[in-house]
């Protein structure tokens, strides 16, 4: 079967489902010779999965949604998207990452929230970058901010503040450090000491890219907009722990 420019994509199966709601079945196909797989991590985001899951681009082969003990119907939504769902009831961002990574089967792996914040519409522009310049780890970075609603002055200097200090530590500027939309190749994963299961895993899987001498490193600029449910990150408490996570990962 001919693929023009080299991309094959089958569009999933859509298929009613009760209540109105469209079931997007992946049935895959590869991308430019690669498998993708998206990991969402989930806590009470029944809202936004459903908007994040009606935005997923055709040619992604599997889609988890790993829900961290949610109680709402954020898995129902999910599944009922087509979406393979894994419970992880010990909380921690970092800890659902990981849970999800053990069970991804793509050769490159798109990471984004539930919350809709980071656009899947923005994978195959993330996804096309990443293969023009032939790396192994791309971070998507949200800055500048184009919504000004999308990030509070506080979260804007919080994030510099964490960036600065990522990028003196590390000698390698990053622009941001705490973003949650990464794309990278699943095989460089077994070569990583992720140990954090909170909010600095963000932050460590940068860290553990660029230590390695194995892996190239990027950075591009995405559209951030605002999140739709309950905000999770407690500014104050996240952003001194994460500081924290810094310093003792460095000198560790």
């Amino acid at each position: 079967m001919a693929c023009p420019g080299n991309r094959c994509a089958f569009p999933p199966a859509r298929v009613p489902k009760e209540g109105g709601i469209l079931s997007l079945r992946y049935s895959g196909g590869l991308y430019k010779g690669q498998s993708i797989t998206a990991i969402i991590p989930c806590l009470n985001e029944e809202q936004g999965i459903e908007s994040v899951l009606r935005r997923m681009p055709d040619f992604v082969d599997e889609v988890i949604v790993v829900d961290n003990g949610s109680t709402d119907r954020t898995s129902e939504v999910a599944k009922s998207f087509g979406a393979t769902v894994i419970r992880e009831d010990v909380r921690g961002y970092g800890r659902s990452y990981k849970t999800g990574f053990g069970k991804a089967t793509g050769d490159i792996i798109v990471t984004l929230d539930g919350d809709h914040s980071y656009p899947p519409d923005a994978m195959s522009y993330l996804i096309e970058a990443f293969l023009h310049l032939d790396v192994d780890f791309l971070n998507a970075s949200r800055f500048p901010v184009r919504d000004s609603s999308a990030m509070s002055f506080k979260h804007k200097f919080g994030n510099l503040v964490l960036s600065l200090a990522m990028s003196a530590l590390y000698f390698r500027w990053v622009r941001d450090s705490q973003s949650g939309m990464w794309v990278f190749r699943r095989s460089i994963l077994k070569d990583m000491k992720l140990v954090s299961d909170g909010m600095a895993f963000s932050e460590e899987i940068k860290i553990e890219a660029l230590k390695s001498s194995r892996v190239r490193f990027a950075e591009i600029s995405i559209m951030y907009t605002s999140r739709l449910g309950e905000i999770k990150l407690n500014p104050w408490r996240d952003g001194f722990h994460n500081l924290w996570f810094l310093v003792k990962k460095r000198f560790s």
